[in-house]
C-alpha cells in the first residue's frame, strides 16, 4: 500500500514539473527573462511572477498557479503517507 502512495507522489511531482514548465513558457512570452541554468532554485520566484501577471491581466491567478501548488501539496501528502505506512 505504501508503494501506491509513493507512486502517486511521483506522479504529483511530475505534474508539478509540467505546470512549472508551462509557467516559464508563459512568462517567457510575456518578456520575462528565464534563467534556465538556475531554474530549480528560481521556480518559486517564477510561480510568484506568474501569479502577479495573471492577476493583473484577469483579476485572478492563472490556472497553472493552482495546478503547481496543488500538485506539490499532493506530492508532499502522498509521500508522507507512503513513508508513514512503510515505517509502520
Amino acid at each position: 500500500m505504501s508503494d501506491l502512495f509513493l507512486g502517486l507522489a511521483i506522479l504529483s511531482v511530475a505534474w508539478g514539473i509540467v505546470s512549472a514548465m508551462i509557467v516559464t513558457v508563459y512568462l517567457s512570452r510575456r518578456g520575462v527573462k528565464i534563467n534556465y541554468l538556475l531554474i530549480r532554485i528560481l521556480i518559486i520566484k517564477y510561480i510568484h511572477q506568474y501569479h502577479q501577471i495573471t492577476r493583473q491581466e484577469t483579476g485572478k491567478p492563472g490556472p497553472w498557479f493552482y495546478s503547481y501548488v496543488v500538485s506539490m501539496l499532493l506530492a508532499l501528502a502522498f509521500a508522507a503517507l507512503g513513508l508513514g505506512l512503510r515505517a509502520a
